[in-house]
Order: C-alpha cells, then structure tokens, then sequence
C-alpha cells in the first residue's frame, strides 16, 4: 500500500464526497479512500455510492470498491436438493432482527482458517448504532432456543447490502442466506450485494458484474422504497 496514492477522509465530515470509483486501486483489487469515520452518515454515504469499510485492528479505516462486483437477485439463489430437504424438514426456526448483537459477534468469531477478524471492536459498535436506527439488519438461523447461523447487512431503498455470516451448525448459513431470499422477494427488494467473491455464494448463484454497472443499479434502485411490511412483518411461505 505504501506505493498508492489513497485519497484521504476527513475524520470530522461525514458529508464529504468518496472520490470518483474510477480512482479505486487495481491491486489490491477495489482500495479507494482511507480515514473518515463510521458514523451513520458516512456509512450510508459509502454505501449508496457502491463504496464499504474493510480493514483490521491496527488499521486505519478502509474504503472499497472492487471491480467486478459479486452480486445476487432475489429469486434467483440456488438452493440444492439437499438444503431444501432440511428446510423442509423443519430442521431450522428463523427470525429476523431478534438477535443484532448475537448475530454480527458471530460473524465476528475466528473462523478455521483464521484467527484474524476484520469485525472490530468498532465495527461492532458502528453497525450496532446502524441497526437502532434501522439501517442494518440482521437474519437469525435457531435449533431450539440456539443460535447456530445468521447474516447481517445495510439496506437502502430495494438493495440489501450484505456484510457478513456465519454458520455453527451444518448448512445453517446456507439456510439462513435462502430465508433471506424468500423474504427479500416478498418486500420488493431488486438486489443483493455481495462485494467479494467466494465459492459459497457462486454455488448459491452470485455472479460478478461490472463496477459501473453495480453503480447504475444502485442509482435506479436505492432511491425506490420497498413494500411496507419489509422487517415489520415475517412472510409465511412454502419450501
């Protein structure tokens, strides 16, 4: 990083404009900015301009906006013949917006492959503030009375920003990612952003499209509200 050229934010203006995309570092793939804050105001800025926070403890805050960008539309994800055997067995409750904090400190937890986490202590604090206000929200996967999987992410208009997820239990972050489909349909939302891609969601159907075209999709479809009943009322559906 030390040979790019990273525009920086001012710490104390959460109004100030992200630079042009076309400014985003090639390598490593979608580095735009460096500073600012976390703060509401910045956050939904970032996000309605196809811009995110991604850096770990010891860093400054990091903006990006890789190119290609990974996506999916609601009613399109797949779900194999195995998951919807279990979904339709029962073996999985869900809910949404019941467990914010549980949820985004799961995602926070080391994973196999890692002990590194880029969810700190006040990226937890930040997107903790975005749910009270009702900005983020998050997909709780149960067995019982336990948790075991969830996601969480920023909506805007009809687009659903996702963050993070994680999964304690088989197939239960896999679950998690298909009630959100089946409730994203139901309230009108056109789009789901993935940022960056991995195998997981290529197997559930995301796919890559253009910066610039994210960013069109992003003009068109932030700006339109989806249904009323989106997070105030659970759609009731068949598997």
């Amino acid at each position: 990083m030390s040979d790019l050229l990273i525009y920086a934010l001012d710490p104390e203006d959460d109004q100030q404009p992200f630079p042009s995309l076309d400014f985003a570092a090639d390598d490593p793939n979608g580095l735009l900015a460096i500073g600012g804050s976390l703060r509401p105001a910045r956050l939904l800025n970032a996000y309605r301009h196809g811009v995110f926070p991604w850096f770990e403890d010891g860093q400054p805050i990091l903006w990006w906006s890789p190119n290609p960008r990974l996506v999916l539309e609601p009613g399109h994800i797949h779900i194999s013949r195995s998951l919807r055997k279990w979904l339709r067995q029962g073996r999985f409750r869900f809910s949404f917006d019941q467990a914010f904090g549980k949820v985004i400190r799961g995602c926070a937890e080391p994973r196999l492959y890692t002990e590194d986490t880029w969810i700190t202590q006040s990226m937890l604090l930040a997107y903790e503030q975005m749910h009270e206000l009702g900005h983020a929200h998050s997909i709780e996967v149960w067995q019982g009375q336990t948790l075991v999987g969830g996601l969480y992410a920023v909506s805007i208009g009809q687009v659903f920003f996702g963050e993070s997820m994680f999964s304690r239990s088989a197939n239960a972050s896999k679950a998690g990612l298909a009630y959100l489909d089946k409730c994203l349909q139901c309230w009108n939302y056109q789009l789901i952003d993935c940022q960056m891609e991995t195998e997981h969601l290529n197997r559930m159907g995301a796919h890559s499209i253009e910066r610039n075209q994210f960013v069109h999709l992003l003009n068109e479809w932030c700006e339109q509200a989806p249904s009323t009943e989106a997070w105030q009322q659970a759609p009731s559906f068949q598997w």
